[in-house]
């Protein structure tokens, strides 16, 4: 059986490691890319980055800012992507308060004191059983690292100039599947609930014991439900 092509889409402060579970795990049945989202800001070109080297067709995913991107694939080239996954996410643009901490933030960066993900902005990205868990703690860490403060400054431009997508999620005509950390502080249930009744025929998982990075937090969990996304006709 051929290989199903398939591309990751990391999120805010994230690289290839969000995804790295999966790409091992599912690499006996997928050809797997992970799309660049540190070099624009704005996810118009992240998506046209990503299209460009992609192969004509493929499967999706994209976790928090990677869904954002993943929304502007499926705006840009529809027919392109045979099946979506949308992980801790949300098709609503930025609220006002979102922008404007989004705005503190930047300046903050601006000013050098860009510091990443620190210890304290954790319980907002991980479940609170895995605050402990220092190989999970590090690796975001050092995501964050990798991704910097330019990275971050293009990254959360882009964040807080997405349009609201929620009208054309009643256009996509596709196997796709929601899926959400019961605890996710940062996109929570409700949002999922939402994106699994504007998409046609959409599935919304919820991984227990979770919180935002699930991929990363439940590993086994997110990768037997993107492998079951694959394989379903």
């Amino acid at each position: 059986m051929s290989k199903i092509p398939l591309i990751l889409v990391p999120g805010l402060l994230c690289d290839d490691a969000l995804w790295a579970p999966q790409t091992r795990l599912l690499s006996d049945i997928a050809d797997i890319a992970v799309g660049e989202t540190q070099i624009d800001n704005c996810f118009s070109a992240m998506a046209e980055r990503i299209l460009k080297t992609a192969p004509r067709h493929f499967a999706l995913a994209g976790l928090s800012m990677g869904g954002y991107v993943c929304m502007e694939i499926m705006r840009q080239a529809p027919e392109r992507v045979e099946r979506l996954a949308l992980f801790n996410t949300s098709g609503r643009a930025d609220t006002a308060d979102q922008t404007k901490r989004r705005k503190a933030l930047i300046e903050l960066a601006t000013i050098g004191k860009f510091k990443g993900v620190t210890p304290r902005l954790l319980p907002l990205l991980i479940h609170k059983d895995r605050q402990s868990d220092k190989e999970l703690t590090n690796a975001v860490i050092e995501m964050a690292g990798r991704v910097g403060q330019a990275g971050f400054l293009r990254q959360q431009t882009a964040i807080m100039n997405r349009p609201d997508r929620q009208a054309e999620m009643a256009m996509y005509d596709l196997p796709t599947m929601v899926v959400c950390g019961r605890q996710d502080a940062l996109t929570p249930l409700d949002l999922h609930e939402e994106m699994k009744e504007l998409i046609p025929h959409a599935r919304l998982c919820v991984i227990e014991e979770c919180g935002h990075l699930s991929t990363l937090e439940q590993p086994h969990a997110a990768t037997d439900l993107m492998r079951g996304w694959l394989l379903r006709n």
